[in-house]
């Protein structure tokens, strides 16, 4: 009689021998119930903290993704100072948007996933892949969010094979598409969007490309309420990352805050904003 492998302290022989590249695959096959689209929810609307505004633009050269540091529950503000821009690799990165423990949950995942990946092929994902990997997920995890638990995030990175930055969008099914130029996602997403389309370039240098980002979050808490502008009083300013053909890099909180404390100085003067040209 086979000895159980739970009363001998040893691994199965499945966990040690994996037969697939995917973790998500392997964690499905073994604990289902540990993906977070496995878990049985309570019937009845469920409220939790909601991650808002989450923007990106590429430049030549890479392309920036940034995120407001509020989250919301209903009315009321759950949080003041969430992290929303996450690294997925040396070459990407996620933004998040929905609610914001899954989403953070599935960031993590992703991470690992792709680990996982390069471990086992010894060599990483495209990005394109990423990308792919990425709309699985959210695909599993589309039972919350018909029970209103939704996670809709924006991916961008460093492309080696086509030597520039991208975007990708997601809807709650999973659905993917890529963004050219710039993109939002969130409660505030169609401010950001405005602002960005009227100011956006595509010769933006890295400088210009952050301080779009910037500004779009800025025009984005100006309308919806669920979106945080900068706290001076408290210090908390927007996450501002870049990814280049040398990795991923999040701006320094003397970097981020001096972008912010820029664009408030010239509110003061300018409340709307930047104006573009009519013609």
């Amino acid at each position: 009689m086979e000895a159980n492998p739970r009363s001998t302290g040893r691994l199965p022989a499945a966990f040690l021998t994996p037969g697939s590249s995917s973790f998500l695959d392997f964690l499905a096959a073994h604990s289902p119930e540990m993906l977070p689209g496995g878990r049985k929810l309570p019937e009845g609307v469920v409220e939790a903290p909601h991650g808002t505004t989450i923007v990106a633009a590429t430049f030549p050269g890479g392309v920036v993704l940034a995120g407001d540091r509020r989250a919301t529950m209903g009315n009321m503000i759950a949080q003041r100072d969430i992290e929303k821009v996450f690294p997925a690799d040396e070459f990407s990165a996620v933004g998040i948007a929905g609610t914001a423990g899954l989403a953070v949950e599935m960031v993590k995942l992703f991470q690992l996933e792709l680990e996982h990946f390069e471990k086992v092929e010894g060599a990483t994902l495209s990005l394109e892949g990423k990308a792919n990997r990425l709309s699985t997920m959210i695909r599993g995890n589309l039972g919350m969010a018909m029970q209103g638990l939704a996670v809709v995030p924006l991916f961008a990175g460093w492309d080696e094979s086509k030597e520039k930055g991208r975007i990708f969008s997601y809807d709650v099914t999973g659905g993917r598409s890529e963004e050219h130029g710039f993109a939002a996602t969130g409660s505030g997403s169609i401010f950001a969007r405005g602002s960005m389309k009227k100011l956006y370039r595509a010769d933006l240098d890295e400088q210009q490309a952050t301080t779009l980002v910037v500004q779009a979050l800025y025009d984005a808490a100006d309308d919806d309420s669920a979106t945080g502008g900068p706290d001076m009083a408290r210090r908390i300013f927007p996450i501002v990352t870049v990814i280049t053909e040398e990795g991923f890099r999040r701006l320094s909180e003397e970097e981020s805050s001096g972008l912010a404390r820029s664009v408030t100085e010239r509110r003061l003067e300018q409340p709307d904003g930047p104006r573009a040209a009519l013609l």
